[in-house]
This record gives C-alpha cells, structure tokens and sequence, in this order.
C-alpha cells in the first residue's frame, strides 16, 4: 500500500522560504512520476512542479518557476519541495502526488494522472 505523508508547510512573510517534503513508503515501482499540486479555498487544484523518475526531467507551472525547486532523494524515498521567494497567492493546501508510470512532461501536472495522494500541508503566505 502506498503512503504518501507531507510536512513542512507553515506561515511565512512574503519574500520568505519553505521546504516542504513527501516520505513515501510501499514504493517499489521503478519507472514513476511525482508531482507538488496546490489547492486554495474555492479553487481547483492545480499542478506546481513535477518530476519524472526515469530521467529525473523536471517540470513547473509558470506561475512558480525560477522560485519553486522540485526534487528526490532516493535513498530516503522522500520528495521535496523548495519553495522561494514566496508570495500571497502561494497561499494554499499543498499535496504531493504519485502514479507508478512513465509520464510525458508536458502532462506531468494533471491531476488526472495520478492514483496516489497525501493529506497535504498547508502553505499561507502574509503580505
């Protein structure tokens, strides 16, 4: 059974820095994805920053790139998150994702990709 467990959001200043990490257990899939999506209150979720296993390729939205950084360890089966430079509409419940499958980058950040969640961290940001 795969578990996907997120932590490190928090409240932070606008300008300022969080790191947020997955741990994922039961995963033993060679070729995956992963993913950081982001829903606010009243919106949909939607996708931040994703990364593929068989290349370690990497993937963002617009709305984060240059001050967000996706990455892995595999040796602790964890899932990071560095998140610079942060704003007010950064403000949102972050959840990590993952599908035990190759995935074309341009389609890393679907929602509908994904079979496995975590409960998410909340992420708010104070002008």
């Amino acid at each position: 059974q795969v578990q996907l467990v997120e932590s490190g959001g928090g409240s932070v200043q606008a300008g300022g820095s969080l790191r947020l990490s997955c741990a994922a257990s039961g995963y033993t899939y060679r070729n995956y994805c992963m993913g950081w999506f982001r829903q606010a209150p009243g919106k949909e979720r939607e996708g931040v920053a994703g990364i593929r296993s068989r290349d370690s390729n990497t993937y963002y939205d617009d709305s984060v790139k240059g001050r967000f950084t996706i990455s892995r360890d595999n040796a602790k089966n964890t899932l990071y998150l560095e998140m610079n430079s942060l704003k007010p509409e950064d403000t949102a419940m972050y959840y990590c994702a993952a599908v035990p499958l190759f995935c074309r980058l341009d389609k890393i950040l679907s929602t509908d990709r994904y079979n496995y969640w975590g409960q998410g961290t909340q992420v708010t940001v104070s002008s």
